[in-house]
């Protein structure tokens, strides 16, 4: 069920950058790209000729709301998000409603039990979307909100909603090199951990884990690098996500972890000037949408 965005507070936005080449007339020149989380939704719109990052903008909830709740009340009072007209739209929710599978073996319409054993689907309230990654022949199948996918069907019909952790994975699969040892990677979001280890362009792990504590944080990262048999002292790891370099977070990462650095936006793409009062390390899942089909 849809709720009047009359009755939905206003988000604040934490970052609202544009660069002065867009042209607000001609949305056919352009992709829009949004991710919903907990933290709130986030906006990117790129130029599709020159490749190039124009709009980043960044938006805090002003209560708890849903995730449909959140982009309805940003849709009303924005002058792009839920306009029609664009190239093509992507949308990419956070949860830990999600599994990955050998494509060829996912039949449509078992969605749902794919999903058993990670989550029970609230039929009433969610609906189950899968996502092929076609260069690695594996589908993510995940659940989201009803009213967030009534809300991106009826507003964009054309547009591709697939999960947050699809975007990462793109995104370190192009940055990460042909032939190169396993390397684990971080993205560390609101009170989430989403861990991925590639080995030659290839994924061999993915997950997200939820953390109350720094604790918490390298708990997991330690468990799973000796589940692969990585080494604390001697493998690399590359964090992305919401975190400073004088947090807790990262300050207990570089405690257990010698060789621990922050990763770059995705290559091969251009950005405008005014992003660069962003660390490069964060937004890398909004970016990569980019890389999405």
């Amino acid at each position: 069920m849809s709720v009047s965005s009359s009755h939905l507070p206003a988000p604040a936005a934490l970052h609202y950058l544009r660069d002065e080449t867009l042209d607000p007339t001609n949305l056919a020149a352009y992709n829009l790209y949004l991710t919903v989380s907990p933290a709130g939704t986030r906006v990117g719109v790129a130029d599709v000729r020159r490749n190039k990052f124009v709009v980043l903008e960044d938006y805090v909830p002003q209560a708890a709301t849903s995730y449909g709740g959140q982009l309805q009340a940003l849709a009303a009072r924005h002058d792009l998000v839920g306009q029609p007209g664009w190239n093509h739209v992507r949308l990419a929710v956070q949860n830990r409603h999600f599994t990955l599978l050998p494509a060829p073996l996912v039949r449509p319409g078992d969605e749902g039990t794919y999903l058993r054993l990670h989550h029970t689907v609230d039929t009433q309230h969610e609906t189950v979307f899968s996502y092929t990654h076609s260069s690695q022949e594996i589908a993510s199948v995940f659940a989201t909100e009803s009213v967030l996918a009534t809300w991106f069907r009826n507003t964009y019909p054309a547009g591709t909603l697939l999960h947050q952790t699809s975007a990462l994975l793109e995104g370190l699969i192009h940055q990460s090199e042909p032939g190169a040892t396993r390397r684990l990677y971080l993205s560390i979001g609101h009170h989430e951990l989403t861990i991925v280890v590639i080995r030659d362009k290839r994924p061999e792990f993915c997950n997200v884990f939820a953390f109350s504590s720094p604790e918490d944080l390298i708990y997991y990262t330690i468990l799973v690098m000796q589940e692969l048999q990585l080494n604390p002292d001697q493998d690399s790891v590359v964090v992305w996500g919401d975190l400073m370099h004088d947090s807790e977070l990262f300050t207990i990462l570089r405690k257990y972890i010698r060789h621990i650095k922050f990763g770059n936006r995705p290559f091969d793409l251009s950005y405008s000037y005014r992003l660069n009062e962003l660390f490069e390390y964060r937004f890398f899942e909004l970016y990569s949408l980019h890389l999405c089909e």
